[in-house]
C-alpha cells in the first residue's frame, strides 16, 4: 500500500491548549504541530517561533492578546524551517532574533524550503498567500544573546548550543524559572525530524549542554509540556535514544532502503505512534545515510526530491 505522500493526508484540526507554565510565561501546543510561546517582560513581549503563515500567527496572538496587550518586541526564531518562521510579519516585532547560522541557512535555501514543507504539511500553511516573503532576522548571534526581562523578571537567555537538528538551533532559558523553550532539539512525545541535522553531534554534546542548564520546565519543538526534572530528563533521554537508534542501525546497513527498513522496524515499537513519525522518517534516514558516507551538510531538499526520497523508501 502506498502511503499518502508525508503529512498531505493530515488534514484534521488540532486541539490548542494556552498554558501559563510561571507569572508571564505562556506555551502553545496542540497534539504535534509545532508548539510556540510567549514570555512577558515588564513592559513587552518575546514571542518564541512565528508559526507557518501570517493568518497562523494571528490565531495564536488573538489567543496571547486575552492574556496581555503588552507590544512585541522580541520575535525569537529557533532555527531556519518555514514552518516556524514564515508568520513572522504577524507580531510587528521591533526585533527578529536568530542564530547567524540560520541567517545563512535562509540565504541559502530558504526558498527551496519554504516550497518543500509547504508540500509536506499544507494544513499547517493556513492562507500561504499571506506570506509576504522570507523572514529576515533583524538581530543575530554566535553564542549567546540575552534579554533583560525587567523588574524582578530576570533575564531571557538565548544560547546556542550545538548544531543538532539544524546548524542554527537556538533555546530559549528563563534561569529564574528553570524554564526553557527548546525548539526542535527535543520532542515531548513526538518524532524527530533529522533532515538537516547532524545526528552524531546532536545526540551527544549538543543534548549533553541543553541538559546542563538544569531545566525543571521544557517546550519542545511539538508534544506536550516536560513538567519536573523526572519529565525533562525523560523528554531529553527519548530524544537521544531516537537518534542512537536511527545511528546503530544506519551504519550497520549496506544500502539506503535497508538503512530505512531497519531503522523503521527498530523505531516504530516505541515511537510509531507519535506524531509525524511517518512522515518523518525518511528523509531523516536519507540525510543520515549521507551523514554516514562523508556528506558533512545537509542537501538542499526541494519539492521534487521530497518526492524522490518518499517514493524510494516509503512506498
Amino acid at each position: 500500500m502506498v502511503k499518502p505522500f508525508a503529512s498531505s493526508a493530515d488534514l484534521a484540526d488540532k486541539k490548542r491548549s494556552l498554558e501559563t507554565l510561571a507569572d508571564g510565561v505562556h506555551a502553545l501546543t496542540a497534539e504535534g504541530d509545532p508548539n510556540v510561546g510567549a514570555i512577558e517582560g515588564e513592559d513587552f513581549l518575546v514571542c518564541f517561533e512565528a508559526l507557518a503563515t501570517p493568518v497562523a500567527a494571528r490565531d495564536w496572538l488573538t489567543m496571547l492578546r486575552k492574556i496581555t496587550t503588552k507590544p512585541v518586541k522580541y520575535l525569537v526564531l529557533s532555527h531556519y524551517h518555514a514552518v516556524r518562521v514564515l508568520g513572522a510579519s504577524a507580531f510587528d516585532a521591533e526585533v527578529i532574533v536568530a542564530h547567524e547560522r540560520t541567517r545563512e541557512l535562509i540565504a541559502e535555501r530558504g526558498m527551496q524550503d519554504w516550497a518543500s514543507e509547504y508540500g509536506r504539511m499544507p494544513r499547517l500553511f493556513r492562507e500561504p498567500e499571506s506570506i509576504p516573503g522570507l523572514t529576515w532576522p533583524t538581530a543575530t548571534f554566535s553564542d549567546r544573546f540575552t534579554i533583560d526581562l525587567g523588574g524582578d523578571r530576570g533575564d531571557l537567555v538565548l544560547q546556542y548550543c550545538g548544531r543538532g537538528h539544524t546548524e542554527g538551533d537556538l533555546v530559549a532559558w528563563l534561569p529564574q524559572q528553570k524554564i526553557l523553550f527548546a525548539g526542535d532539539l527535543v520532542e515531548s512525545q513526538a518524532a524527530l525530524y533529522t533532515g538537516d541535522a547532524f545526528h552524531r553531534e546532536w545526540s551527544t554534546a549538543t543534548l549533553d549542554r541543553v541538559a546542563s542548564l538544569g531545566a525543571e520546565t521544557l517546550v519542545g519543538g511539538r508534544g506536550a509540556v516536560a513538567r519536573g526534572k523526572a519529565e525533562v530528563e525523560a523528554a531529553i533521554a527519548l530524544t537521544r535514544d531516537f537518534l542512537a537508534v536511527m545511528i546503530a542501525e544506519v551504519t550497520a546497513s549496506r544500502t539506503l532502503k535497508e538503512a530505512f527498513d531497519r531503522t523503521h522496524a527498530a523505531l516504530a515499537p516505541r515511537f510509531g505512534s507519535w506524531p509525524i513519525f511517518e512522515h518523518c522518517l525518511p528523509f531523516n534516514v536519507s540525510r543520515l545515510w549521507d551523514e554516514a558516507h562523508g556528506v558533512e551538510r545537509p542537501a538542499i531538499w526541494t519539492a521534487e526530491r521530497d518526492r524522490q526520497v518518499w517514493a524510494a523508501l516509503q512506498s
